[in-house]
């Protein structure tokens, strides 16, 4: 009786050199910037910082500033994630699922705004805004950031849409189930997880916007990435731009923990009714 010999497994080296590379690429830079946030001296040559501590923590939590730039940079996140939602799921529902005039046209009309060199559209946008006293006002970062939620919370919805299993819905209607009955039970369910993920990355990209919000926040409205950029200018102290990367890194990972927990584990495959 002979026995069949096993293939041998290839190995791909160059693949694994490629991610060990990229790898180091993304978490060394995180650590350096984490270990500069509980330093208090690190003098060159020495790899090894001679001293650590949180003093640096301590002089930027105690700043009014920091606090007042991140509750307002929560709640300009929510407030344009929730109006995203509310004006861009239903047109993603409509391009998914109906057919009219212009709607191709239109559906990609939503990529000009990343299609052009962002600063210059900011510059022409501030510039109507400048007329209607917009400059400097919450509602006015608001409808900027609104811009930039358009790619997410427009394309990925209408992926979600159009992945829903007609034969579902159509025999829960031949049972009886109304339209409204159809939508909440059987279409939101197997596109939740996606539209979440389109809202997660909504929320997350508003948190982090600059360009937006420091052309037309100024001077009023200061968000946690504007209030950064002024923060290391005006003052050449690393730990004090570590100690706000960090914090800046908190909303990320509040994200990427909610993510793992709803969108992760087959979701998008079998839809939040698994």
């Amino acid at each position: 009786m002979t026995t069949l010999a096993q293939p041998r497994l290839r190995i791909d080296w160059l693949g694994i050199a490629f991610a060990i590379l990229l790898s180091a690429a993304i978490i060394l830079p995180l650590l350096v910037v984490a270990t500069w946030a509980f330093t208090e001296v690190w003098r060159y040559p020495n790899v090894i910082p001679q001293q650590f501590g949180l003093r640096f923590w301590g002089a930027t939590l105690n700043r009014s500033d920091v606090w007042s730039a991140l509750t307002l940079s929560l709640q300009l996140s929510t407030v344009v994630t929730l109006l995203s939602a509310a004006i861009c799921l239903p047109a993603a529902y409509a391009f998914a699922r109906l057919s009219f005039p212009g709607r191709s046209i239109l559906f990609f009309s939503f990529l000009a705004g990343h299609a052009f060199p962002k600063f210059g559209l900011l510059i022409a946008i501030a510039a109507i805004f400048l007329q209607l006293n917009l400059i400097g006002t919450f509602w006015g970062v608001v409808l900027i950031q609104l811009v930039g939620t358009l790619l997410f919370m427009i394309w990925i919805p209408v992926a979600a849409f159009q992945g829903v299993d007609r034969r579902m819905e159509e025999a829960a209607r031949d049972v009886g189930a109304s339209p409204l009955r159809v939508f909440w039970s059987i279409t939101l369910p197997q596109a939740g997880p996606t539209i979440a993920a389109a809202v997660l990355l909504s929320f997350v990209g508003t948190f982090y916007e600059t360009e937006g919000a420091w052309l037309i926040g100024a001077p009023g409205i200061r968000t946690m990435p504007v209030l950064m950029i002024s923060f290391i200018n005006n003052q050449m102290v690393v730990q004090y731009g570590a100690v706000l990367s960090l914090i800046l890194w908190v909303p990320s990972f509040i994200a990427l923990m909610f993510a793992r927990r709803v969108i992760g584990g087959g979701a998008f495959a079998r839809g939040f009714g698994g």
